[in-house]
């Protein structure tokens, strides 16, 4: 099977980046999930998680849903307060 890529010559504008900059902190967060999760993953090998690996889990979904909520009220205005 034979994939075609396509090369992407633009780069991305002044408006791309700060979009990206503006949502950095949800991205971040949803890596922390990501990296939380993994963590459960391996623990299945060693005796399983720890409470701690779960608190790591809650956390960093916490830490999603603060993100979001700020990024949803800097982004819409109807929200501003």
């Amino acid at each position: 099977m034979r994939t075609h890529l396509a090369l992407v010559t633009a780069e991305p504008t002044a408006a791309d980046l700060a979009a990206i900059d503006a949502e950095w902190p949800l991205i971040a967060a949803e890596l922390d999930v990501l990296d939380a999760e993994i963590t459960l993953i391996y623990a299945e090998d060693h005796g399983g998680p720890s409470p701690l690996d779960w608190r790591r889990v809650r956390r960093a979904e916490a830490r999603v849903t603060r993100a979001a909520t700020d990024l949803n009220t800097r982004t819409d205005p109807r929200r501003a307060a």
